[in-house]
C-alpha cells in the first residue's frame, strides 16, 4: 500500500465511484414501495398520531444541538487546527438537528411527499460526514471548498430526481440509494488508502457503522421487534434511537481527537 502514490490512491477512489455509478445504470428503476409507509406502531398519545415513531426523533435533536454547541458555542470544547476543519461537522450537526424535524413531520402522517423532508436532512448529514472524512484523510482544501457543497448538491438532486419521477408515476430511487450506501462502501477503502487521520479515528468510525447497521436491521424488522417487545416500542422507533447513537459516535470522535492528535491504522 505504501508503494502507491497519492495520485494512484485518488484514482482508486474515483474508479470505485465510477464502478458504483455504472452499476446503478444496470439496475432497473426502483420505485418507492407504498408499503414502506405502513409502520408497526400507529398508536396515538396526547393527541399525537404515531406517537412512538414521532417522538423517538428527539435523539437527533439532542445530538444536533450538542454538536453545534460543542463546535460553535464552546470553541475550546473541540479544538480544530484550522477553522475550515469545522465546516463539514457544522453542516453534519445541522443536518442531524433538522432530521429530527423532518422525520417527525413525516411520521406524523407518512406519505411520499413528507418522506422527501425526512430524507433531505438525512442526505445532508450523510454527505457532510463523508466530506469530513475525505477532508481529514485525503485533501482538506479541495474537499471543504469544492467537494462538501458538491456532495450536498448531488445528494439533494438525487432526492429531487426521485420526487420528480414519483410525480410522473415512474419512481426511481437508484441515485438516492447510491448517495446513501456508497459512503459506507467507500469508507473502509478510504481508511485503508489514507490511514493518517486527525479527527476521524478508525475506532469511532467503526462504531458509527455498527450502530448504523443495527438501525437498518431494526428498521427492516419493525413489526417483528414490536411483537417481540410486547407492543411497547417498535423496531422503527428503536431505529431512530440507534441512528442517534451513531451520530453521537461522530461527536465522541471529534471530541476524542483533542487527546489523540494524529492516528494511523498502518
Amino acid at each position: 500500500m505504501k508503494s502507491l502514490s497519492h495520485r494512484h490512491r485518488i484514482l482508486i477512489l474515483v474508479g470505485l465511484f465510477a464502478g458504483s455509478l455504472g452499476a446503478v445504470f444496470l439496475v432497473d428503476p426502483i420505485p418507492q414501495d407504498p408499503l414502506y409507509h405502513l409502520f408497526a406502531d400507529t398508536r396515538s398519545c396526547l393527541g399525537l398520531a404515531n406517537f412512538g415513531d414521532v417522538t423517538s426523533n428527539i435523539g437527533f435533536a439532542a445530538i444536533g444541538l450538542l454538536g453545534l454547541w460543542s463546535i460553535a458555542g464552546q470553541p475550546r470544547r473541540i479544538v480544530f487546527e484550522d477553522q475550515a476543519d469545522a465546516w463539514p461537522y457544522l453542516v453534519f450537526f445541522i443536518g442531524v438537528g433538522m432530521l429530527s424535524i423532518g422525520s417527525a413531520y413525516y411520521h406524523a402522517a407518512p406519505d411520499n411527499a413528507r418522506l422527501f423532508w425526512d430524507r433531505l436532512p438525512m442526505t445532508v448529514a450523510f454527505m457532510a460526514l463523508f466530506s469530513a472524512i475525505i477532508a481529514d484523510r485525503v485533501d482538506k482544501r479541495t474537499c471543504v471548498r469544492l467537494l462538501l457543497p458538491a456532495l450536498i448538491l448531488l445528494g439533494a438532486l438525487s432526492l429531487f430526481y426521485w420526487d420528480w419521477t414519483e410525480a410522473r408515476g415512474q419512481g426511481d430511487l437508484r441515485f438516492y440509494a447510491l448517495v446513501q450506501f456508497y459512503p459506507m462502501l467507500a469508507l473502509p477503502v478510504i481508511c485503508w488508502l489514507f490511514p493518517k487521520a486527525r479527527y476521524t479515528g478508525g475506532g469511532y468510525l467503526i462504531w458509527v457503522i455498527v450502530w448504523y447497521a443495527i438501525a437498518k436491521v431494526l428498521e427492516h424488522f419493525d413489526t417483528q421487534v414490536f411483537d417481540l417487545l410486547g407492543n411497547t416500542i417498535s423496531g422503527h422507533s428503536l431505529k431512530h434511537l440507534a441512528s442517534a447513537v451513531a451520530t453521537f459516535m461522530v461527536w465522541r470522535m471529534i471530541v476524542g481527537a483533542r487527546k489523540h492528535p494524529v492516528t494511523s491504522s498502518s
